[in-house]
């Protein structure tokens, strides 16, 4: 089987737009489940619905795959797969290596999606020697100092940075320099790395930071609402508090 470090995926030659390459994967994980249901076609209505899109966005998105389904049957589900699959470089091997096995790296690499979807966990490192030689997930941790030998012996081309933040860009410089050009950033902190290196930032805290956002602003929206219904409309001639044009406002407090 091919690794990742001798075949890529042609989205890009392909002309296929970032924003799409970023829904491949809802489709993808939506027409799974459906196959492995035994489900035989889903119309667009329905795939974009599971996959948390609109159904216009979705064709859009699938006629850059040269996909456009069948009037009145829909697509076929295990062709999708296929295709989508494809397209992302799924159906390679691709050998990863996570660097920091904390909390974080060490449930990542217990993670048991990896192998289902073209990935290959092939070593774990960190910069602890009282973790080394310490199975995490069945695979024993391997030490920082050899990284750049693991990463030439098994043609590792993607790697995950599970570290604190203060050792993560050392890290990915190494990482960068030992030939990895892709990277998904679990560290707390912004990764600099030169023109030809790929980076996908996961960042929990900032994520329930924006729910945090959404659910203030819902309350308030609700506070705001609650005042409204306990409003009065107020008579013009009132004496209470009068506009910038002399009028009393339409609705005073209540």
């Amino acid at each position: 089987m091919a690794t990742g470090r001798t075949h890529r995926p042609a989205t890009r030659s392909r002309g296929i737009p970032e924003a799409t390459v970023a829904r491949l994967p809802l489709y993808l994980r939506a027409l799974t489940a459906l196959s492995e249901r035994s489900v035989p076609t889903v119309s667009s209505e329905e795939l974009a619905a599971a996959a948390g899109v609109n159904s216009a966005k979705l064709r859009k998105d699938f006629s850059y795959l040269g996909s456009y389904g069948t009037r009145g049957v829909g697509y076929d589900v295990e062709y999708l797969v296929y295709q989508i699959s494809r397209e992302l470089g799924l159906t390679q091997d691709w050998p990863v290596v996570i660097v920091g096995i904390g909390n974080l790296g060490a449930a990542l690499a217990n993670y048991g999606g990896f192998a289902s979807r073209g990935f290959r966990v092939a070593a774990l490192i960190d910069a602890d020697p009282a973790m080394a030689g310490k199975p995490v997930a069945g695979i024993p941790v391997q030490h920082t100092d050899d990284l750049e030998k693991i990463i030439e012996d098994n043609g590792v081309s993607i790697g995950v940075i599970a570290t604190p933040a203060g050792a993560a860009q050392q890290v990915c410089d190494r990482l960068v320099a030992a030939g990895v050009t892709s990277i998904l950033n679990f560290a707390p902190t912004v990764l600099t790395v030169p023109d030809g290196v790929d980076v996908r930032k996961v960042d929990l805290s900032i994520e329930l930071q924006i729910l945090a956002f959404h659910e203030q602003r819902k309350a308030g929206e609700e506070a705001a609402a609650n005042e409204g219904a306990g409003a009065v409309p107020a008579v013009r001639g009132d004496s209470g508090d009068k506009g910038p044009d002399g009028d009393v406002p339409a609705v005073m407090p209540a």
